[in-house]
């Protein structure tokens, strides 16, 4: 699937409510995954890119010894800018780049990670190409991507529930770009396009996403996503309304109360 140029676009608004609403429903637990597969590895130099706000890099800064050095990365300065200010718990390097054109010597780093970032790229293989040129042999490309949406209960209700308010242009963001990358054939294709020649390992980690009401995720995945720019494409009046539609579908589901839904995710690892 295509993405469009809205799915890019973290700016404004989004930022601040990507960190603060949609980090702690579904982000987290996957960050603690990616950084417990590093955890058994020897690591001098780690490398983030599509660090967005700072999920993983915060956890990275905590987990792994002080004497692992940070880079962390991302291309978009306003979501780099919101992961600099929460900051993080040790010194890291911050540097605004282009996963597919990164600014980096050949075999500079041990690890190279990246979460839920490689939906975004435009051409994967360049992306993982660059990830195996700053890698040293022996390092490890460790990304993660969204499952298909069928198996993500939350995000699938909430762009259901958006079609009958736009039935004429349903705003399909969720389901085109972040949950349209789990298939693992083209992604072990990608990387054998990008030079990794060690078949890579996939693993399918699900994860219950919890929130204190249906309102908190409505507002957590239509005013801190890019869908929000989807939205507000179609009638800018009517995110309010949207993420109300949103709510009621939700709490017919899940309730009144606490709400509780799957969430899964495929996890790729490949050595250099």
């Amino acid at each position: 699937m295509n993405e469009t140029a809205p799915d890019k676009v973290f700016a404004g608004a989004i930022p601040a409510l990507y960190d603060t609403q949609l980090v702690p429903l579904i982000f987290a637990p996957y960050a603690v995954d990616l950084v417990d597969r590093l955890l058994p590895r020897p690591l001098a130099d780690v490398l983030e890119v599509a660090a967005g706000t700072g999920v993983v890099t915060r956890e990275l800064a905590a987990r792994l010894p002080a004497t692992a050095a940070i880079v962390a990365t991302d291309l978009n300065p306003p979501m780099l800018a919101q992961a600099q200010a929460v900051g993080t718990c040790r010194p890291v390097t911050w540097r605004q780049a282009d996963a597919m054109q990164l600014p980096f010597a050949d075999g500079s780093f041990d690890a190279v990670v990246c979460q839920f970032g490689a939906m975004f790229f435009p051409d994967k293989a360049q992306a993982f190409a660059e990830a195996h040129r700053v890698l040293r042999p022996g390092g490890v490309f460790l990304f993660n991507v969204w499952d298909r949406i069928e198996d993500n209960e939350f995000a699938d209700l909430v762009t259901r529930a958006l079609a009958g308010l736009f039935p004429g242009d349903p705003p399909r963001f969720l389901a085109r770009t972040p949950h349209g990358h789990g298939d693992p054939a083209p992604l072990a294709q990608a990387l054998r396009d990008a030079g990794f020649t060690a078949p890579p390992q996939f693993n399918t980690v699900t994860a219950r996403s919890r929130a204190a009401s249906a309102a908190v995720v409505a507002f957590a995945y239509c005013q801190g996503t890019p869908l929000r720019n989807e939205i507000e494409a179609r009638d800018a009046s009517r995110l309010a309304e949207a993420t109300e539609l949103a709510t009621e579908a939700l709490a017919q589901r899940f309730g009144q109360g606490a709400v509780d839904g799957k969430i899964q995710a495929l996890v790729v690892s490949v050595a250099r």
